[in-house]
């Protein structure tokens, strides 16, 4: 007999997925450019705004509430250096996940709770401009040795880079 807590997991896991293929059908997003690789840090994406920090910050909640995942907390990462006396530019750290997700990263190996729940940076570049980075899945996936979710992977990658797509525009 299946654990009820593993089968009501996973009805979840999939009614949300169901959920968020029916909004991305029904949106009239324009496609989003591709995120491209940071050079400077391996396995994370990052993608443009068209937006200053806070709003970016502000529509990535917004975008992850549509989509009924839970929104954590955004750490603002300026203030925290400004109350030690060391200047940085703009940077929040934005947390969230779907549980019913995220958890079974952590049953394949528990040191992926060191990469979930998800967080997306959005900081102001050297130019004055915005960006949105976070940790591309497929690379969570080679570095915890996670070979049994494929499938979850690429649901949390499209899911992160539609949510980094639709702040950003």
């Amino acid at each position: 007999m299946a654990d009820p807590v593993s089968s009501n997991l996973l009805r979840r896991a999939f009614a949300i997925s169901v959920l968020m293929s029916a909004a991305a059908a029904t949106a009239q997003v324009p496609a989003p450019a591709a995120p491209t690789a940071a050079a400077t840090a391996q396995g994370v994406l990052r993608s443009g705004s068209a937006h200053s920090v806070d709003d970016t910050v502000a529509r990535i909640k917004s975008a992850v509430e549509a989509k009924g995942i839970r929104y954590f907390a955004a750490i603002d990462q300026k203030a925290l250096g400004d109350g030690a006396n060391l200047s940085i530019r703009k940077s929040t750290l934005v947390l969230f996940g779907n549980p019913p997700l995220g958890v079974q990263f952590i049953q394949s190996n528990p040191y992926a709770g060191l990469d979930w729940p998800v967080r997306m940076l959005v900081r102001e570049t050297e130019d004055g401009s915005t960006e949105i980075a976070w940790t591309d899945f497929a690379f969570v996936g080679r570095r915890y040795g996670i070979t049994d979710k494929d499938v979850q992977l690429k649901m949390a990658s499209e899911v992160a880079a539609t949510i980094a797509a639709e702040a950003g525009q």
